[in-house]
């Protein structure tokens, strides 16, 4: 058999080979690669458990929105019913409270013409009983002036009570 550079590449080769197993170089290599193969699957866990926390957080979150947008309409809703009451309940109060100046100024009209009419009525009859009593005392004598004039005086005093009642 000859010696020739196959044998010895067949006989590097198998010496090689021979070399890695005896120092347990695949057996390393599978190590190594394990090892990674573990790191990454941690690290595909830790990111799963990431991601379903921010989902937990996120829904969370989102259900608060909810909540805080759904109180916020009701408020708001509470808040427009309120006001359209205080509105009306206003508006009621000024209606009321303009009719009720308004019959205070009708009242206090009414009473000052009732009063002016009373002053005129007063004022005639004091003018009438004066030129009556004038009247009486030029044209007629002292007794007979004394009868007649009582007599106008208790009807006069008679007609005013009349028209004070």
């Amino acid at each position: 058999m000859a010696i020739d550079a196959t044998f010895w590449v067949a006989v590097s080769f198998i010496i090689f080979f021979g070399a890695l197993i005896y120092l347990k170089i695949p057996q390393k290599v599978t190590e190594i690669l394990d090892k990674m193969i573990s790191d990454i699957k941690n690290e595909i866990d830790e990111s799963e458990k990431l991601r379903t926390e921010a989902k937990t957080l996120l829904d969370n979150a989102q259900n608060k929105l909810n909540t805080a947008q759904k109180v916020s309409k009701e408020i708001l809703d509470e808040a427009k019913k309120d006001s359209e009451k205080l509105i009306i309940e206003l508006n009621d109060k000024f209606h009321k409270s303009s009719e009720i100046k308004k019959n205070l100024a009708g009242n206090k009209i009414s009473q000052m013409k009732e009063a002016a009419i009373k002053e005129i009525k007063d004022a005639s009859i004091k003018i009438a009983v004066d030129s009556v009593k004038k009247i009486i005392t030029t044209s007629v004598d002292k007794s007979k002036l004394d009868t007649v004039f009582q007599k106008n005086l208790d009807e006069t005093k008679e007609e005013l009570k009349k028209i004070n009642s």
